[in-house]
């Protein structure tokens, strides 16, 4: 006879309850954020008992921390495939599309970290996981090796330093969101100010001498 299934995921498919606790965390991360956000509410919602997420996790930083790396790689999801193919339209627009993707992607994740900078724990966990973006790769190597490929079909100077464009491109997302995480404490999605696009990539493409 197999084991009888927990009462929570009687109606759930094949999900385990492992995978469960971390859809409930996920969700409740999306809905409010993870400011005070206590092993209670996650069990409540996830119609298990407390104690039930010691079984699966060492302790609620750990839980937390794999929840909040489900949830970057949800929002990328929901923002489709990645931009710019190696040869394919212009550089320019190549930039421009994967700036504007890069930034949506920062905006749509900064409500659930923003509640986790007074939680330095669940960071450092989350720190150790692979990165939840681009595949594993990270939004920066992601692009550097995109415009490592222009340059090899010679659409990008030889004399450029992709790792360095990319650095500029990401860094520009972080110096958008940060300010609002740790020093306005504004939990609330951002703007993408009228032509940040236009002045970064214009910038990066055609310098400022």
């Amino acid at each position: 006879m197999s084991p009888r299934k927990a009462a929570a995921l009687r109606d759930g498919g094949d999900q385990s309850l492992r995978d469960h606790l971390i859809a409930t965390c996920e969700e409740l991360m999306a809905e409010r954020g993870a400011a005070g956000l206590t092993v209670r509410d996650i069990a409540r919602r996830a119609r298990v008992a407390d104690g039930v997420l010691y079984n699966h996790f060492t302790d609620k930083e750990e839980l937390l921390a794999v929840a909040l790396h489900a949830h970057v790689r949800n929002a990328e999801r929901a923002l489709g495939a990645r931009p710019c193919t190696p040869g394919q339209d212009t550089l320019e627009a190549n930039l421009r599309a994967y700036f504007g993707y890069a930034l949506r992607l920062h905006i749509a994740i900064m409500p659930a970290f923003a509640g986790l900078v007074s939680q330095p724990k669940v960071l450092a966990r989350f720190a150790t996981l692979a990165n939840p973006m681009a595949d594993g790769r990270g939004l920066q190597a992601d692009l550097t090796e995109y415009l490592r490929a222009e340059q090899r079909l010679g659409r990008l100077s030889p004399a450029a330093n992709p790792e360095a464009a990319a650095t500029m491109l990401i860094g520009a997302c972080h110096e958008l969101v940060l300010p609002r995480m740790f020093f306005q404490g504004d939990q609330t999605p951002a703007d993408i100010p009228s032509g940040y696009i236009d002045g970064i990539i214009t910038t990066l493409l055609h310098g400022i001498t």
